[in-house]
């Protein structure tokens, strides 16, 4: 039986550990084996929970019974202390930290390789969504040359409120964060530095050289009025936030900003908290993943996943694995060409062109 370590038991790794509690039979049916989790690592005290808290990472480093290390904490500061000092211990690490595998993927992904052990992410884009193995195996006879998509549900559920309710931008990320869709600082979604992260990851993924945060153009939702909403939809579009990036053999291409989509394109119709990626690849043309892109059990779900595929004990994913670029840069070609329309307050926004696809 494999034994496992949950670092972080907030929202994530406390569904991780629900999960292979409330689903131990249909995992055994499939698995043959139920891993346990041994450890669940967290500085708080938790009253009347089931599981064996600790504190210290040093008793997790050193107990060669533990062979899987779930990181939920979130973060580049402990996270990323304790899964290097996990992989060079000999552990498999799993997580859905997407923050770390963007700005430390490389290195992480070298490490791991090095110590002959797995580290996986499939929760880090699209939370329940698959999309990383979709990626590397089922597109694998592919080059994908280009990734678009509505990667933050955040910011998904505050522009749907908007449009279909007319509500303001400030109410209606204030009713995120009530119903726990957005976090007491919302920055990093609001902002677009979570759909940065991700089309970084999966940029990253395509061309098999980190692509760094810092390098991608982004513009978040803040400056999207009810007003532009309005006249959006009265002109056919919903305002919608896309990362996108493109794929040159040369240069890469990447952006995260509001675009308008026009009402014969596939996201026009992605609403609420819902998440959609689409992939072109080479041979198989447009691709599209489609589902909730974030939330305690969907996340947990692509994490349990990943421990699962650590069970089985194969040898690292050698195709999930991209190179360090030089001196953290990357060559970037021109930003990605696009139509703008021009509101009559005298704000642009970029046109999504269906023949882009």
């Amino acid at each position: 039986m494999s034994k496992i370590a949950v670092l972080g038991f907030g929202v994530v790794g406390s569904g991780v550990v629900e999960i292979l509690g409330k689903h131990a039979g249909c995992i055994r049916l499939r698995q043959g084996d139920i891993p346990e989790v041994k450890y669940i690592l967290d500085i708080r005290d938790f009253v009347g929970v089931n599981g064996n808290f600790i504190k210290e990472f040093s008793l997790i480093e050193n107990d060669d019974e533990v062979s899987i290390v779930a990181e939920t904490i979130g973060g580049i500061g402990a996270a990323y202390e304790f899964t290097k000092r996990a992989i060079l211990s000999g552990k498999h690490v799993v997580t859905p930290n997407k923050e770390l595998v963007a700005v430390h993927g490389a290195e992480l992904l070298r490490l791991a390789k090095e110590n002959g052990v797995k580290y996986l992410f499939e929760a880090s884009v699209g939370g329940g969504i698959p999309i990383v193995r979709p990626m590397l195996r089922c597109l694998s006879a592919n080059r994908i040359t280009e990734i678009s998509g509505i990667m933050n549900g955040t910011c998904n559920y505050i522009l749907t409120r908007m449009e279909n309710d007319s509500l303001g931008f400030d109410q209606a990320l204030l009713e995120a964060q009530q119903k726990g869709y957005a976090e007491a600082d919302p920055a990093a979604d609001i902002e677009g530095k979570d759909t940065c992260r991700k089309i970084c990851i999966l940029a990253s993924i395509a061309l098999g050289k980190h692509v760094y945060p810092q390098n991608v153009q982004v513009t978040g939702i803040a400056g999207i009025t009810l007003e532009v909403i309005k006249e959006a939809r009265k002109k056919g579009y919903a305002v919608k936030l896309l990362g996108r990036v493109s794929c040159a053999e040369s240069a890469v291409q990447a952006s995260v900003e509001p675009y308008l989509v026009p009402r014969s394109h596939p996201f026009y119709m992605v609403s609420d908290v819902f998440n959609a990626v689409m992939v072109t690849g080479s041979a198989t043309g447009e691709v599209m993943f489609f589902g909730r892109g974030a939330g305690k059990l969907p996340t947990a779900s692509a994490v349990v996943a990943d421990i699962l595929e650590c069970c089985e004990g194969d040898l690292p994913e050698e195709n999930l694995f991209w190179t360090d670029s030089e001196g953290g840069r990357q060559p970037f070609g021109v930003p990605i060409s696009v139509n703008k329309y021009t509101f009559d307050s005298g704000f642009e926004l970029p046109i999504l062109q269906t023949d882009q696809f």
